[in-house]
């Protein structure tokens, strides 16, 4: 319960309200007017009881302070962890992070998104981290409102995904060394991630059934090497049939370049494990590949040479997507082999690689009338039913 007593010591605020915050720490506020104090404590008393209660002291720390402390605790990968702390310290501190929490307003925030000098694709992860550390701290009850709420965001430009040609992706093969021509045609024919392809070894492979298992991926570790880790999510984990072409490509990769154990750090596991390991694809000394030096060294000559001066090791994912969509397999399908967590992020990516209505409707009247034989006798009852 809180208490209402009047300190005469105390001549600008004399009416002080004394409470016990949930933690049980002693907690006052003075106020000029008794009738003040009295709201206040019936305001206290009420969020006591209701579970509503709003730390004022929590309120006035800094989002520095905060976000520090929420990134601390979070759950992060080490790519999502370096990344969110260069968001934070790049530019969401240098503006916001010495006021407190509970006296940034919405306006705030809008003016901060809009005065970021990111693209539009940029911009929505700097912010997606903010808008986490306020949610967090809604959570904590250290602030009673949200706002990140009607914050706009800077549109996307209208950019769909154009899949490389197969000339370019031989191109590419072409353009690499030779022990990565093996990477080239496996990523294009079966559209892992670089990290998944980077960490697939031997056992992952079924030359019988021609499938790859996708089990995990390699990281970078912030020493330098790599580390084993669990895929992206858990909707990566996948067995991913592949064609003969890729079988014979990995197979004649594996006799020019056998795959030699190597020593690397596992935490897909309950527990760390130091264990050794045999990749289908490692540098020239036979150690795991780093993604900064594998871009930086091979892909990067490669996609000039090939023509292909803006495209990613990603667009082998992509080319790889248009030819099942072109096979005329269907969105959860191609969202089951890809490692999407279902079919409506695929149709946000891909849904302009597929025919739209018009395209089938001409379709299937093109293939009812080529199964007439003569269309001069074309009558209701020869159509196909």
């Amino acid at each position: 319960m809180a208490s209402v007593e009047r300190d005469a010591t105390r001549t600008k605020t004399p009416w002080v309200v004394r409470w016990r915050d949930e933690a049980g720490r002693q907690r006052k506020q003075g106020f000029a007017k008794k009738i003040d104090a009295d709201r206040h404590r019936a305001k206290v008393e009420h969020q006591l009881a209701t579970g509503a209660y709003i730390d004022p002291k929590l309120g006035r720390t800094t989002l520095r302070e905060y976000g520090e402390a929420w990134r601390a605790a979070a759950v992060h990968r080490e790519n999502t962890a370096s990344r969110t702390k260069s968001q934070l310290h790049c530019h969401v501190y240098p503006r916001l992070g010495d006021r407190p929490m509970a006296a940034i307003r919405n306006s705030e925030l809008q003016a901060f998104v809009t005065s970021l000098d990111l693209a539009p694709s940029s911009v929505r992860p700097v912010w997606a981290t903010v808008r986490a550390i306020f949610g967090a701290a809604i959570r904590d009850r250290a602030i009673g409102h949200d706002p990140c709420l009607g914050v706009k965001l800077p549109e996307l430009p209208l950019a769909e995904v154009v899949p490389l040609l197969l000339d370019q992706v031989d191109a590419l093969a072409a353009a690499v060394p030779d022990r990565y021509r093996g990477l080239i045609a496996a990523d294009a024919g079966s559209g892992l991630r670089q990290g998944e392809i980077f960490g697939l070894e031997v056992p992952g492979i079924d030359f019988l059934r021609r499938e790859i298992t996708v089990s995990q991926q390699v990281q970078p570790t912030a020493g330098g090497g790599v580390k084993v880790c669990p895929p992206k999510n858990r909707y990566s984990h996948r067995t991913v049939p592949v064609g003969q072409v890729v079988v014979d490509e990995l197979a004649a990769h594996l006799a020019e370049f056998p795959a030699e154990e190597v020593e690397v750090l596992d935490v897909t596991g309950k527990r760390p494990v130091r264990r050794m390991a045999r990749f289908v694809f490692t540098d020239a000394a036979g150690q795991p590949l780093l993604r900064s030096a594998f871009n930086a060294d091979v892909w990067d000559p490669a996609r000039r040479a090939a023509g292909v001066p803006e495209a990613t090791q990603h667009d082998l994912r992509h080319f790889y997507a248009s030819l099942l969509i072109r096979a005329g397999l269907g969105p959860k399908v191609v969202a089951k082999l890809l490692g999407h967590k279902d079919a409506s992020m695929t149709l946000r990516v891909y849904a302009h690689l597929w025919p739209d209505d018009d395209d089938r409707s001409r379709q299937a009247i093109d293939d009812a009338f080529r199964r007439v034989a003569s269309p001069q006798a074309l009558t209701p009852a020869s159509l196909p039913v």
